[in-house]
């Protein structure tokens, strides 16, 4: 380790597992960068994590053993867990951080938990409305929670808890997006053409591309062109569909190029997982969104309620979808130039511009905070006088203070 090294603080973040909790993790790791600490990504083994790493540059990625608690694989689970535990406290040993972030999901408990035993602050982001079962564990151990939705507040046990929004990278933004023509262009889209883009998240969504699949047969006068984001399993079938049909679609399994995605889009048919809402908001794009009914705690629904209620979304269920619906629907947002104006005004009070600045300086004031308290308790650990050891009173006058750098 350089001199240098030792004098930047060293800060990681747990942020694997899906896009949802990857995304926003890069966005605050990035703007730690630029504060001048050294950044390490602790991700899992998924193929959305290790694909999406590949374009980073100037951070440590360490992939940790993690698997998700599903279909009650509780031994995995919990011998992943102690796995992923080990590898963080042996990475922390090589380096011990100064602090760590927890971004939700599987991967984020063993870091936090490991990192605690290195005396490094501690964070955690939650950006649904409804908390995860990692962060609801985590959230009385950590010195700061953030939360993307202002009523989250209250159901996190956590010593602080800041309302921060949900970071997004820095091209997600109706200003700084190279536009519809580019982004169109970019992903071999007509751009003189409505265009619709369909995304269930990093892991796809085989009932939403069922849901479209079949109102794609209802829609035979619109000449709509369609961005569809599958995810692998459905990959082919969906291709194939749409060449069936000779519909003029882009179909890709993944897209981690997402800015250009919304970017090229008149409007989008989206899941509701946090991170997405936060880029459908930062792009001011109109959306119909379709919870995923599975989603732990039904939090995708919530999500979604909250954007409807201020008018920033078009909410269907997924099981009072027809294809009758979801046509209307998606004609409303294509052509209607009022509830799209409406719905893009919205949109902008979701946006939290400012949301991965914030939480890497509460991060960096932290830790200066934590220093100047070592610094005090340093100050006070004074030589007690001789006189002191023979019964004579305490002189503080005579106190011998160590001089301690900050």
């Amino acid at each position: 380790m350089t001199a240098s090294e030792t004098n930047r603080p060293f800060i990681a973040i747990a942020c694997g597992g899906t896009g949802g909790h990857l995304f926003p993790g890069l966005a605050v790791a990035e703007q730690l960068k630029r504060r001048g600490c050294d950044v390490a990504l602790l991700i899992s083994p998924k193929n959305v994590d290790q694909t999406a790493v590949e374009s980073v540059v100037g951070m440590a990625v360490f992939t940790l053993p993690a698997v998700a608690l599903q279909n009650k694989n509780y031994i995995s689970f919990a011998r992943s867990f102690w796995h992923s535990f080990r590898a963080a406290r042996k990475i922390f040993r090589q380096r011990p951080p100064a602090a760590v972030l927890a971004m939700g999901g599987f991967t984020s408990a063993p870091p936090v938990l490991a990192a605690r035993k290195f005396s490094a602050k501690t964070f955690l982001h939650e950006s649904n409305t409804i908390p995860g079962r990692a962060n609801r564990l985590l959230a009385r151990f950590v010195d700061e929670a953030f939360v993307g939705f202002p009523e989250v507040s209250g159901k996190l046990k956590a010593r602080k808890i800041t309302v921060t929004g949900t970071p997004v990278r820095p091209q997600f933004s109706s200003q700084s997006a190279i536009g519809n023509w580019q982004s169109a262009i970019a992903l071999g889209l007509d751009p003189d053409l409505p265009t619709i883009l369909v995304v269930g998240g990093s892991q796809g969504a085989s009932g939403l591309n069922e849901m479209i699949l079949s109102a794609l047969l209802r829609l035979t006068e619109e000449n709509w062109q369609w961005l569809h984001l599958t995810g692998a399993k459905d990959f082919e079938k969906v291709k194939n569909f749409y060449v069936s049909q000779k519909i003029k679609a882009v179909v890709k399994p993944f897209l981690v190029e997402m800015d250009l995605a919304l970017g090229a889009a008149t409007a989008c048919v989206s899941r509701s997982g946090a991170s997405s809402l936060a880029e459908i908001a930062a792009m001011r794009l109109p959306s119909l969104l379709v919870p995923f009914p599975a989603a732990a705690d039904n939090h995708q629904f919530f999500n979604a309620l909250a954007f409807e209620k201020t008018g920033a979304c078009r909410l269907l269920e997924q099981k009072n979808s027809t294809p009758e619906k979801t046509v209307a629907l998606l004609a409303e947002l294509v052509g209607n130039e009022s509830a799209r104006s409406t719905m893009q005004s919205a949109l902008a009070q979701w946006h939290a511009p400012q949301s991965a600045e914030q939480i890497a300086e509460n991060i960096l004031a932290a830790l200066v905070s934590e220093r100047r308290s070592l610094t005090r308790l340093e100050a006070a650990d004074v030589a007690k006088p001789t006189g002191s050891e023979t019964g004579a009173p305490f002189d503080d006058s005579r106190a011998t203070v160590k001089a301690v750098s900050a």
